[in-house]
């Protein structure tokens, strides 16, 4: 078997589906390793060398029509592969070159003869300055610059990754994506930071092959000379035209496809990710103003009347960039010709009576937007809110255990064109702006440095953050920032207050549709329960009592159990509702420190434990002054918790924990509230900050 034809069948193998693909890569490698030791016939070379300039022109081609780095993932193994068959074939030349050069200019193949011809021109010393030339451009411009972005590009792009990581836990936790989607999110993440850290060594490659063509043209010159003039008797005049051709050719040969080669890698490296590639970049954003385009004209139309100057090119180009500039004007007249007609308005209706139909019930959900947040809530303009809006509440009732109103989305020409407003049953809970086509930049607490834009707050939590231009993203990212689109601000405010006001939500309505929910699997427990000895009522009463706290109500099994065990004697809501927080101990405990690690939390002064107790024997409340200093400490002690990274949790003796619970959480809703009874048996308490007063 020879080399050609293994070279021949090799197409077919990577064409193949299967073991084909799997061996095309070890068998071009062994290939190209063998073409630097085989000799390779003039013809051969010729298709070899075909081949490459026809390779280094396709990853060109591919490289511009990507939209993001990651759609030409095997960017940096295609430049491996392709320096390596340019030496290879480097090698294999030379050897022809020096062994055939002295039987004339087509010893080496006609490729290499007719790049020769080309360049050369007649001129050898031309032809050795223009390849010393070509050899400069890639090595101290191209591929120089497109190594220097490629480092900066990773360098930034492990910087972000943290920023990048929040974004996609945010998400992830807000119920806007899936764990699969997430999960995919975060592979593309460490992917971005793999495929730039291999272009910052891959680079290295070009510069070291124009390195190497440089090295081979002086080798053939200097070794053709030699062999020529010692072994085959050729004078000096012979052997300087007949090698020196074979040389210039051979290496422009291999320089060509190298110069596409490191224009490709700038352009993959240099480029900006968005849903356009880099054509469509350069001609939707350099010729899209035509105020530039009259003003560019402008000037090279005066310098064209100077005298001495190439009136005629100067004054073509300006009669172009005119005309160019024209048709956007033209087309820009059309389109907005073409908006401003609508159809005419529909007559007024004739007046009716009034009937139940003008009655507007309320919405137990409303959110109204402005005019120019109608985009993010259009499905004829593929607007995202709706998508978000849905999974949040699926989220919703899978975490919760149950399913939120259908959120009512209107639009409000009274209101801000940015803004929107949320509503629950009719009254307003939240409100805030958000701007389509722009990102905000919520900071941490942790950025590098400060962002231009619009300074705003975050609506669903208060962070400080800005409203910044799409280019700016990947540089808030960079800079620690967290950065969301318009529709996710909208989406996690949303999400928020939802969570916040879940006690509101569940109705009448939504308890007896999870009584039928229960009732398929357990028709007798429901039978039983309810309206027998409970009422719809109460059981109501006492399931927000549980969704006041953040306790999910999913576990309707055992909340059903403990309410059919204690409703014949106890009538109280709030005393069934701690019987039932009691059964669904470890359900809490696990939902704010998972794992079986001890729990780090607050605790009571005994002094102030004693006066609480006998403050709730006596059914007295609490005396100003000292709830003044109860409020001031917990805050102080929730200070030291957040800066140990730990939950703000309080535990206390089971009698106070109702009434600590009620009275802190006006003030301090992220305070939790536990009693030492909820506290399961496996689990161990560790107190890292103490809450006491005088009395």
């Amino acid at each position: 078997m020879t080399l050609v034809d293994d070279l021949m069948r090799l197409p077919r193998q990577m064409m193949a589906g299967g073991k084909g693909k799997g061996l095309a890569g070890p068998v071009l490698i062994i290939l190209i390793l063998s073409m630097m030791v085989l000799p390779l016939p003039p013809f051969l070379l010729d298709l070899l060398f075909t081949f490459n300039i026809a390779l280094s022109i396709m990853v060109l081609l591919v490289s511009m029509y990507t939209m993001k780095a990651l759609d030409f993932a095997a960017f940096p193994a295609v430049l491996l592969f392709t320096t390596l068959l340019r030496l290879s074939l480097n090698v294999a030349s030379t050897r022809v070159v020096l062994m055939e050069g002295h039987t004339g200019p087509d010893a080496a193949g006609k490729v290499i003869e007719a790049f020769g011809h080309f360049l050369v021109g007649g001129n050898f010393a031309v032809g050795v300055m223009v390849f010393i030339i070509l050899v400069v451009i890639n090595f101290m411009v191209i591929t120089k610059g497109a190594g220097r972005i490629a480092e900066v590009g990773a360098r930034f792009t492990l910087d972000a990754m943290p920023g990048k990581q929040m974004a996609i836990d945010a998400d992830l936790n807000a119920g806007l994506i899936g764990e699969d989607v997430a999960r995919k999110r975060r592979a593309e993440v460490a992917q971005e930071a793999d495929f730039y850290g291999s272009m910052d060594g891959a680079s290295k490659f070009v510069r070291g092959d124009a390195v190497a063509g440089l090295l081979i043209l002086v080798i053939n010159i200097i070794g053709g000379l030699i062999v020529g003039m010692a072994q085959h008797g050729l004078d000096f005049s012979q052997a300087a035209t007949s090698y020196t051709l074979l040389a210039i050719g051979d290496g422009l040969v291999a320089q060509i496809p190298a110069l596409v080669i490191s224009t490709a890698a700038g352009v993959i490296v240099s480029r900006v990710t968005t849903d356009e590639d880099v054509g469509g970049q350069l001609t939707g954003q350099l010729f899209a103003n035509p105020q530039v385009l009259f003003l560019t004209a402008g000037v090279i139309g005066l310098m064209g009347l100077i005298p001495g100057m190439p009136n005629i090119a100067f004054l073509i180009i300006a009669g172009g960039l005119v005309w160019l500039g024209r048709r956007i004007l033209q087309r820009g007249a059309v389109g907005a010709a073409a908006a401003a007609e609508a159809p005419p308005p529909p007559a007024p209706a004739e007046s009716q009576e009034a009937s139940w139909d003008d009655v507007a019930l309320v919405d137990p959900l409303g959110l109204e937007v402005g005019y120019r947040l109608i985009s993010l809530v259009d499905k004829s303009q593929n607007g995202e809110l709706l998508g978000r809006i849905k999974s949040i509440r699926k989220k919703f009732a899978q975490d919760i255990g149950f399913l939120v109103p259908v959120v009512h989305i209107r639009d409000n020409l009274e209101i801000k064109p940015n803004a929107y407003v949320l509503k629950l049953k009719g009254v307003q809970i939240g409100e805030g702006e958000a701007f389509p086509g722009q990102w905000m930049a919520i900071n941490p607490g942790q950025v590098s440095a400060p962002l231009p834009g619009t300074q705003t707050k975050d609506p669903a939590f208060g962070l400080p953050a800005t409203w910044i231009d799409s280019g700016l993203r990947e540089q808030a990212q960079i800079y620690g920032y967290t950065v969301v689109d318009a529709s996710t601000v909208v989406a996690t405010h949303l999400n928020h207050l939802i969570h916040a006001h879940a006690a509101d939500l569940l109705g009448r309505q939504e308890v007896q549709q999870l009584l039928d929910r229960i009732g398929k699997e357990s028709p007798m427990l429901v039978q039983d329960l309810v309206p027998k000895t409970l009422s719809l009522t109460t059981l109501q009463k006492v399931l927000q009592n549980l969704l006041e706290e953040n306790v999910p109500i999913r576990d309707m099994r055992t909340i059903l159990d403990v309410l059919a065990e204690h409703a014949p004697t106890v009538s109280d809501t709030t005393e069934l509702s701690s019987l039932i927080r009691l059964s669904l101990s470890r359900a809490i405990v696990q939902q704010i420190f998972p794992g079986n690690e001890a729990l780090q939390v607050i605790g009571l002064d005994s002094a102030l434990d004693r006066v609480l107790l006998q403050a709730l024997a006596n059914s007295a409340g609490l005396e100003p002054g000292l709830a003044d200093r109860l409020l001031r400490e917990a805050q102080q002690a929730m200070d030291r918790q957040a800066g140990l990274g730990l939950a703000p949790v309080l535990v206390v003796q089971h009698p106070l924990r109702v009434l600590l619970a009620r009275f802190l959480r006006r003030s301090l809703p992220q305070l939790k509230v536990l009693s030492h009874a909820e506290i399961p048996d496996t689990r161990t308490i560790q107190v890292t900050a103490t809450i006491g007063a005088t009395t």
